[in-house]
């Protein structure tokens, strides 16, 4: 019996660490905004930027960490944190490009409403588990209410909908997906700061090889950069950390629904130190994400059916 409340204190802890990553990438669009007011600069020098000021913080700990031993990673890891760093960069280029042809509104409920999906499909295929009737109430209320914030709030209006932008921010979905997938796996073979400084270190690479060809802007105010250093610090460094040792004990389709909490957070932050409106609809999507999420925490207490794994057994988010 007290390995059953080990395991469902280990999904909860899992559970708040990803909600709490999620809390801080919300506030990356805030940032990245008062950094467009302070420099003239684009979206892929700003992504590029992102990953590089994570790399100090996260090579620095994971050498007081293992040492040495940082650099002894088998071919087969190599490669998937190689593939991690890969999709994280096309993830980011995919959804700049989305935005810039669709808008912020569409390309975010677009990638951030069909990831949940795309990786509650591929877990259920590769693991070959049901989910459980909580997990599957939750993401049809998260996706529903992320959908009501973000598409009923007053800019959407004006955002319209273009089929190249729609495929890239679907691309960018799937890579965003694939990562969660991936960082699971990963998580439960490597410590999370070996992980993170090798596949953001690859992946900042090929960022800003494709950066370069399009024009990296690298003259920023102070201001701007001590925002490019907060950017890569704590919505990054900080914030992977968490998402990775969460990923531990939870899920991926679990873990996936729990970074919704992102664009509620990127809403409410934009309303209160930007006066951007919110609808009536708007906030209902936010109680309808927030009821969702709190479900899903809940469900994690769930009653334990047999001695499956705890991120794939069926009654376990």
């Amino acid at each position: 019996m007290q390995s059953l409340h080990s395991a469902r204190a280990e999904s909860r802890h899992g559970l708040l660490l990803i909600m709490l990553a999620a809390v801080l990438w919300g506030t990356v669009g805030i940032s990245t905004k008062t950094i467009y007011q302070l420099a003239t600069t684009n979206a892929l020098s700003v992504g590029f930027f992102r990953l590089a000021t994570s790399l100090p913080v996260l090579c620095f700990m994971c050498w007081v960490r293992l040492g040495t031993q940082m650099f002894r990673v088998s071919r087969g890891d190599l490669a998937l944190m190689a593939l991690i760093g890969l999709l994280t960069a096309l993830y980011q280029v995919c959804y700049f490009g989305a935005i810039a042809r669709t808008g912020v509104a569409v390309a975010t409920v677009v990638t951030l409403c069909t990831a949940p999906v795309m990786v509650a499909v591929v877990s259920a295929t590769f693991t070959r588990k049901r989910l459980s009737t909580i997990t599957l109430t939750a993401l049809a209320g998260s996706l529903s209410g992320t959908s009501l914030l973000v598409l009923f709030q007053e800019q959407a209006k004006s955002c319209g909908a273009n089929a190249g932008g729609i495929g890239l921010a679907l691309v960018s979905a799937f890579c965003y997906g694939m990562v969660t997938i991936l960082s699971q796996k990963m998580a439960a073979r490597r410590d999370p700061f070996q992980s993170l400084a090798i596949s953001f270190s690859l992946g900042a690479s090929m960022l800003f090889a494709f950066a370069w060809s399009q024009g990296i802007v690298t003259t920023y105010t102070p201001q701007a950069w001590m925002l490019l250093v907060y950017l890569g610090t704590i919505p990054t460094a900080i914030a992977y950390l968490l998402f990775f040792n969460g990923m531990r004990s939870t899920s991926a389709t679990a873990a996936s629904i729990s970074t919704l909490v992102e664009p509620m957070v990127a809403t409410l932050l934009a309303w209160i130190l930007f006066g951007e409106r919110c609808t009536a609809v708007g906030f209902l999507g936010i109680a309808l994400l927030g009821g969702s999420l709190l479900l899903l925490y809940l469900g994690a207490t769930a009653h334990l059916r047999g001695k499956g794994n705890i991120g794939t057994d069926p009654d376990v988010p």
